[in-house]
Formats: structure tokens, sequence, C-alpha cells
């Protein structure tokens, strides 16, 4: 029975670890095909250029991130020297955090998945 359980905490944990890569690959592939401009630090970035910041970042903050959230805090949410929040410039909408513009995304996705 204790290996039952071990073995359904297992399947349980690769299930959400897989659910958790899929949003994240997710959010990568939005930002990389977004229309809209990316702002660090006054600098503005179309979305290949964000994405592959976002990467860096990511690969660095490998070993804290478990959850999608956690992948856009740690990633996407502002500069660690500057302390300044990234932002999101689309055409004809406000500009918003960048942490704001994801989250809304990954819900979106998220309903759509279900």
């Amino acid at each position: 029975m204790k290996r039952l359980i071990a073995l359904f905490s297992l399947l349980v944990s690769v299930s959400v670890l897989a659910d958790t890569q899929d949003e994240v690959d997710h959010l990568i592939e939005f930002v990389n095909n977004t229309q809209c401009q990316y702002e660090r630090n006054g600098n503005i970035h179309n979305g290949v250029e964000a994405t592959e910041h976002i990467m860096k970042k990511a690969d660095y903050y490998a070993d804290d991130i478990k959850t999608a959230e956690d992948f856009i805090a740690y990633s996407a949410t502002k500069s660690l020297m500057s302390r300044k929040h990234y932002k999101v410039h689309c055409e004809g909408q406000p500009t918003i955090k960048s942490s704001e513009w994801l989250l809304t995304e990954l819900s979106r996705y998220r309903e759509q998945a279900h």
C-alpha cells in the first residue's frame, strides 16, 4: 500500500511538472510572438529580445521556479539591479506591468485548457 501511495504521489508530481512546463512554454511563446513592446529599465525591446532576457533569468533561477507564477515572478517581473518593474506597451492599450500582462495570459491559457 505504501508503494502504491508513493507511486501515485510521483505520478501526480510528474503531471504537475508537465502542466507547469506546458504553461511556461506557452508564456515564452506568447512573449516571443507578441507585437507589443517590452520595456526594461527604460529600454524598449521586441518580443524576441524580451524572450532572450527572460530565458536567461529563468535559467539562473531554475532551482527556484516550481510554478508558472514563479517563472513570472523570478524571470519576467522586474530588474534585479534597478528594481524597476518591466512594462509592456501594446498598441491602443494602456501600459501594463509585465507581471500583470503575463498573469492575465496565464489565466486565459488555463481557462482555455479546461
